[in-house]
Order: C-alpha cells, then sequence, then structure tokens
C-alpha cells in the first residue's frame, strides 16, 4: 500500500523533472546574460532547490498527517502543488519566452504564493510552516536576482 510520504515525494519529484524540460537552442541566450556578481554560488543553485523541494514535501506530510483526506487538506495539498508547478515553470517559461520580466513574475507569483501557504499552514502544524521557510528565503533572492539580471540586461526584458 502506498503511504502519504511516497505519493507526496513521487509528485515533488515528478513536478520538479519539469524543469528539464528546456530547449538546447534556448539554451545560449541564457548563457549570454550578465549575472550580478553576488551570484557566484549559481553552480549550487539546483543543489540549494533540492533541499528547498524536500523541505516542500516535508511540509506537505505533515500538513496531510494532521487532517488527512479533509477537504481543506486536498485545497492545501493543491496549493503546495501550484507552488511547485510555478517554482518550476520559472527557468522553461524565461527561456522559452527569452525574457527575464517572465522569469521576475513567475518568480515573485511563486514568493506570494508561498508567503500565503506559509499562513494557511502555520496554524494547523507549525514544523510544516518552519519546513517552508527555505522557500520563503530563497524564493525572493531568486526574484531579486532576475530583477538585477534585469538591470545589467536592459533589452532581455
Amino acid at each position: 500500500m502506498l503511504k502519504p510520504w511516497m505519493i507526496i515525494g513521487a509528485v515533488t519529484l515528478l513536478v520538479a523533472l519539469g524543469g528539464l524540460f528546456i530547449r538546447p537552442k534556448d539554451i545560449p541566450w541564457a548563457k549570454h546574460l550578465d549575472r550580478p556578481n553576488w551570484l557566484f554560488f549559481e553552480p549550487a543553485i539546483p543543489f540549494i532547490w533540492t533541499v528547498i523541494y524536500t523541505c516542500g514535501a516535508i511540509s506537505a506530510l505533515f500538513v496531510w498527517q494532521a487532517d488527512p483526506g479533509s477537504v481543506k487538506t486536498w485545497l492545501l495539498m493543491g496549493l503546495y502543488l501550484l507552488i511547485e508547478i510555478v517554482t518550476t515553470a520559472y527557468i522553461p517559461a524565461t527561456l522559452r519566452s527569452r525574457s527575464l520580466g517572465v522569469g521576475k513574475v513567475v518568480g515573485a507569483s511563486g514568493s506570494v504564493l508561498g508567503i500565503l501557504l506559509f499562513f494557511l499552514v502555520l496554524p494547523i502544524n507549525q514544523s510544516a510552516a518552519f519546513f517552508l521557510l527555505p522557500y520563503l528565503i530563497w524564493s525572493p533572492i531568486g526574484t531579486y536576482a532576475t530583477e538585477q539580471m534585469i538591470e545589467l540586461n536592459p533589452r532581455e526584458v
């Protein structure tokens, strides 16, 4: 029998793999973009997002365990899924549109949804809310980095 952690983990992994749907012809556009000097840790970003997605899955599991199968819990699971889809869509959407402006909107949307989820989850399970903190910290950093890249590459908005 499938356990909730297996289902949440599998869904998280499948959605996260959606970020791999980038076209090779879009990569040169991204490589030519100027980046802020403080973005020296860019090679670590995939690892950082792996940790964040894992924390999000743990948070979702805590919420599920608090009230399994209720309508409220299913709606929260939908919000977790939406946030992961929006977050995962950042790179493919930015690359395909060749627009840092699109990336900024997608990134900011994820940040706003993450804040909403945090406040909805906090009264249900404080540990679940705690595991959302990496997303709440990192997502605005990514959005800010995109804003900085817009300033360095004004023709790529």
